[in-house]
């Protein structure tokens, strides 16, 4: 009988990827927006399950809170959401969506598949849950992501930086008036 985590887990998945399909396909724009928020606290759930409370504290309040709240603001204060047809402009692009979500799911699968860092091993070196006399998960978090010397994240988070821009820009080019 599994135990209590991974029926969480379980669950917890369930309901993430039913609130992504929400987003994407949903033709109402605020809708998606709030099952955007659901998702984020979702995911925030798997985070807890990692033993990573700090990210999932993090989520919660930054994409959570303050994102989603901007999205919901955003989308209501456009003129084209003060319309009679507040849809989904990109709703009948499902087909392109499911292409991309497969190229992207083969490149995660590959890259966790092709992974030589156990997450659950107290070896590996980006282990956060037994952080051991590094501290604790946030002071062992600080030490991958910025030390010189230690397996570090800088470069994921620099590329995490980028999506972040490539998504402010777009959502310019998308709110812009024509």
């Amino acid at each position: 009988m599994p135990d209590l985590a991974t029926v969480a887990f379980y669950v917890i998945a369930v309901l993430l990827v039913g609130s992504a399909l929400a987003v994407v396909l949903l033709r109402n724009i605020v809708r998606a927006a709030l099952f955007l928020a659901l998702f984020f606290g979702l995911a925030a759930g798997i985070y807890v399950l990692l033993n990573a409370e700090f990210i999932a504290i993090v989520q919660i309040l930054i994409y959570a809170g303050a994102v989603t709240v901007l999205v919901l603001f955003a989308i209501m204060l456009t003129r084209n959401a003060m319309t009679s047809s507040n849809a989904n402009p990109f709703a009948g692009q499902w087909w392109l969506a499911g292409i991309i979500c497969v190229v992207l799911a083969v490149g995660v699968i590959y890259a966790v598949g092709s992974s030589t860092m156990a997450i659950a091993s107290t070896s590996a070196p980006a282990n956060l849950v037994n952080a051991g006399d590094a501290g604790g998960s946030v002071v062992r978090l600080g030490q991958l992501l910025y030390s010189p010397f230690d397996y570090s994240y800088v470069l994921p988070f620099e590329i995490a930086s980028i999506v972040i821009l490539v998504a402010i820009v777009g959502a310019i080019v998308i709110g812009r008036e024509d």
